[in-house]
């Protein structure tokens, strides 16, 4: 815990000394998540995807020509299936991405994620549910890595996949989270043409 509250200041001074050198551009972003866990020295035959959603919203923040840094507060359900139920871990996630951009509005982009975990429940395929906040750790930390095109209209599409590095279970079975995010975002910021590309 020490190690996250140690990694959050760093990260937010890092955010506070470059919001006061840039103007942000902001933005909205939504879209799906294929998540899964991962369940060292475990059998993971018997897990496959959740799909679920991801939506919230960033800021855009250019350091030079061709390198920008991006926070975002994201909503994202993320978890399992394990054959007709589902493990349903929702999380507030806080990605820091460092990108680098493309003339042609590509970007690539990479770097950490802090998640705190907001919802953890078990459902079973009758539809019936089990609360698992006893089993599961509030914080995670991973890292992320994506590519995005930024279109003239302003409307741009990602896709970013997200590997969890903390053990999130609290039992003996280290669990992380896997989770590919594929989204939609469009910038408010009305001058985006010549200064988001």
């Amino acid at each position: 815990m020490k190690k996250l509250t140690l990694l959050l200041g760093a990260a937010l001074l890092t955010c506070t000394t470059i919001f006061a050198q840039s103007t942000p551009k902001l933005f909205i972003k939504a879209g799906a998540n294929l998540a899964d866990l991962k369940l060292e020295g475990v059998d993971n035959s018997a897990t496959d995807m959740r799909i679920g959603f991801h939506g919230g919203l960033g800021a855009h923040f250019h350091l030079a020509p061709e390198w920008a840094l991006q926070p975002e507060l994201l909503y994202s359900q993320e978890g399992a299936k394990i054959e007709n139920d589902k493990v349903k871990l929702d999380y507030i996630n806080i990605p820091l991405m460092l990108q680098y951009m493309f003339d042609n509005g590509f970007r690539v982009e990479a770097g950490p994620q802090f998640g705190f975990l907001v919802n953890s429940k078990y459902e079973f395929e009758n539809g019936s549910e089990r609360n698992l906040d006893e089993q599961y750790k509030t914080p995670n930390v991973g890292m992320g890595f994506g590519v995005n095109y930024l279109s003239y209209s302003g409307l741009g599409v990602g896709a970013r996949y997200n590997l969890g590095l903390s053990n999130i279970g609290e039992g003996s079975t280290d669990i992380k989270t896997r989770t590919l995010q594929l989204s939609l975002f469009y910038m408010l910021d009305p001058r985006h043409k010549a200064k988001s590309r």
